[in-house]
């Protein structure tokens, strides 16, 4: 697959998957003959990866360790389980603030729909 199939497969520009591949986000992409990126089922793998990661917020530089302990071999399993263990933490964090704002706004937006029917706000809780 072409870097140019593979930046529309996973909605990423092509600087953003020649970036991922300098800095060791993802392993070096399998290359043609002539030096064209070619990007097998693996390297498809890894940016399947580095788009999910990135899209739940996982900072370069965790992916980055990531990828420099995968790379290390078995014996860093230990260490990538406590990194995906503590981004799980920080997302749930994340999932539980987007909640109560969730939670927040519905209350309001409740309060508005019935001033609309009644004509007058009324806020029976705590703002």
């Amino acid at each position: 697959m072409t870097i140019k199939e593979v930046s529309e497969k996973y909605g990423i520009s092509q600087d953003t998957l020649r970036y991922y591949e300098r800095v060791n986000v993802i392993p070096k992409v399998t290359r043609t003959s002539g030096g064209i990126r070619d990007y097998q089922e693996e390297d498809l793998r890894w940016v399947e990866l580095a788009v999910c990661m990135r899209n739940a917020g996982l900072p370069i530089e965790s992916l980055i360790e990531y990828q420099r302990l995968f790379r290390a071999g078995d014996s860093t399993i230990p260490a990538r389980l406590e990194l995906l263990n503590e981004q799980m933490d920080i997302l749930q964090k994340q999932k539980e603030q987007i909640e109560e704002t969730m939670d927040r706004l519905s209350y309001k937006i409740s309060r508005y729909e019935e001033a609309v029917k009644t004509g007058k706000l009324v806020w029976t809780k705590e703002e």
